[in-house]
Formats: C-alpha cells, structure tokens, sequence
C-alpha cells in the first residue's frame, strides 16, 4: 500500500512516501480503508523525536481517521459499536486505544487506562491507503460531511469535549476563555463551550484567527500581540475574570491565564506548546478557591456523544486545508507555519 511514513527523526523532509506492507488485522480489529486523515501537533512531536512516544521505524503518523471498512474479522464483529457497521460502512474512529480490562477501563475511564495509546503514535496510523484499528473505535461517519470534514473533529473535539465538559463542569451562562483561537482544538472548544451556554472570549496574535473565532461563535475576542491579555479580560468581565480558562499554550501564557480567572475559577490544559514547565503562586490559588485540570483526549463514550452533535449539526468541523498524501511533508511544514486556522488535512483514497 502507499503510505507517508518516518525512518528516523527529524524534520519535515524525514518523510517519505512509498510503499508500505498493508495491516494485518488483529482478533479484535477491523482493516479500514483511509479516505482522510487531519494532522495534529502529536504528529510533529513524534516525528521530531518526543520521549513520551517513542516508535519503532518504520513508523506512520496520524490519529484523525476516516474511511470506509474493508474487511471485518468474525472475532470483532461483537466489538462493533453499532451491528449495522459493515463492510463498505463510512466511518470515523476514535483515536484512543485501551485495554478494556484494567480498573480505569471498567469505570469508563479508558484515557487513562495503564496501556492506552493514540493512534499513530503508539500504534501505526492513518498517512497511508489502510490502517487497522480496534472494532469498538469507530462510530459512522455524519452522512453531511465529506471524509476531509469527517477526519478534521475526532482528536480535537473529543479533547476539547472532555475539558470543558467532563474535567471543568462548565455551567450555563459561565464566562469561557479560550486561548490560540485559531488552534484545532480551540475551534473545538469555542463552539463546544457555545453549544453548552458559555459566553466566549477568544484570543490570539492574529486579527484574522480573530476574525474567524468571531463566525464560529466567540462573542468577544483579544488581540494578545497588542500587550497582556488579562488586562483586556479584566475590562470585559467587569474586574471579575473568567470562570474557565482553556489552555493548552503552556508557559509562554500561564501567568496572564491564572491572572485571567475569578474566584472559584477553573484552568483545564491538555497541553504544553511552548514548553512543561511553569511557575505558580499557590496562595493566589488557594485564597481565590481556584482549580487547576489536567486532561487527556477523552473517552470513548464521549466520542460518540461528540459524533451525534456532529450528526446533528450542532457542531461542524473547521477545515483549514487539504494536502495529498505525497505531499505529507509540505502539509506539516504548513502546520509549523502556524497559518491555519482549523485543521490540516491529509486526502488520502483514492490516490492520483
């Protein structure tokens, strides 16, 4: 099969695209066939070498799937989410891996299963014409969306679903700051913490990210290449800060974002951009009552519950641009580039 895949670290031109042996479905697997897979900063990450995912080469990025079915093992059928999946069925699939048996795994907390694993990253992934993924993963593809849209929600809406919802319990009518606005999983977050009654405030360098934010549903926005951003929210909410605070930056915005919550406020990241380590005053925190939440992708259970709104059109995936998959190294060059606004995307069947 054709695929785009690493043979070492390294930097975009690491990339390859040729032949690759295609997958051999495990007991418990189906073998899809990829029509689109988006990009994510996990693939950078890895491709440059991250110790927390390390992988044996030749290795194939990419966790944000869809495709249709192409073969289904008779001892994963039971593990099908839904019986009416079957082959040629168009599907998405959730990017967490677990082991289903462990304690976390029982209680519906598989993200944080001892053996979970993302897509692409722990496993081989979806830069190439087949990829073979856990049964119980996938959920039908929105019939709406074209499979470039489909590829563009699973990872980040799933990780901006469990921040704002599952990690900070947003409440109706609860101020949301939502920071590098023009992020996949901030334009996530915008229309999720919209979805559920959030007032939104989104921030980012960029006039035209701000711009965009503004169509999906921020009702107020904050240049921050124009000087600290929490004075700006302090002016918007009346001195009294923000309720969440919705962070993935990491220490290049950690000041501004703790100076940017009220009393009783909540910070949720799932990552760590601009570096992991960030310094923090814990008296403010304690004598404000404020939260800090880690939060990892989310469950599967919160896939499907991401893949009905998608379904029913309360939330839409924002698609920056389509590559093909030959084209895989320029696609993350664009990515680094910080241009887009949305996801990046991978056609990838059929092949030209």
């Amino acid at each position: 099969m054709k695929a785009a895949f690493l043979l070492e670290h390294g930097g975009p031109e690491k990339i390859q695209f040729g032949e690759q042996p295609k997958p051999v479905p495990k007991a418990d697997e189906v073998l899809i066939q990829v029509k689109a897979c988006a990009l994510n900063h996990l693939d950078i990450w890895v491709r440059q070498g991250i110790p927390a995912y390390p992988v044996p080469f030749p290795h194939i990025l990419g966790c944000d799937i869809s495709g249709e079915i192409a073969t289904i093992p008779k001892t994963a059928r039971e593990s099908l989410f839904q019986e009416e999946l079957t082959v040629g069925s168009e599907v998405v699939v959730s990017p967490g891996v677990a082991c289903h048996n462990c304690s976390d795994c029982i209680e519906g907390y598989e993200n944080q299963c001892p053996e979970f694993k993302i897509i692409g990253a722990g496993t081989p992934g979806g830069y190439a014409e087949f990829v073979a993924v856990p049964a119980r993963n996938l959920a039908p593809k929105p019939r709406h969306l074209s499979f470039e849209e489909a590829a563009s929600f699973p990872l980040t809406f799933l990780t901006a679903w469990h921040m704002i919802l599952t990690r900070a319990q947003l409440k109706f009518g609860e101020t949301v700051l939502i920071l590098g606005a023009g992020s996949g999983v901030s334009t996530a977050g915008i229309q999720i913490a919209k979805m559920f009654g959030a007032k939104v405030i989104a921030v980012s360098s960029s006039q035209d990210k701000l711009d965009h934010a503004k169509l999906l549903g921020a009702d107020l926005c904050i240049n921050g290449s124009k000087g600290p951003f929490h004075k700006e929210v302090r002016k918007l909410t009346d001195g009294r800060g923000v309720d969440i605070v919705f962070e993935h930056v990491g220490p290049a915005t950690w000041e501004e974002s703790v100076r940017s919550l009220a009393s009783r406020g909540r910070i949720v990241t799932c990552g760590a951009t601009t570096g992991p380590i960030v310094s923090l005053d814990l008296r403010v925190i304690f004598t404000k009552d404020q939260s800090i939440y880690g939060s990892r992708l989310g469950t599967i259970s919160e896939f499907r519950k991401v893949v009905e709104a998608m379904r029913l059109q309360k939330l839409k995936p924002v698609l920056s641009k389509v590559f093909p998959l030959s084209e895989a190294a320029h696609a993350h060059k664009f990515l680094e580039s910080q241009s887009q606004f949305g996801k990046v995307v991978l056609k990838i069947s059929p092949l030209n």
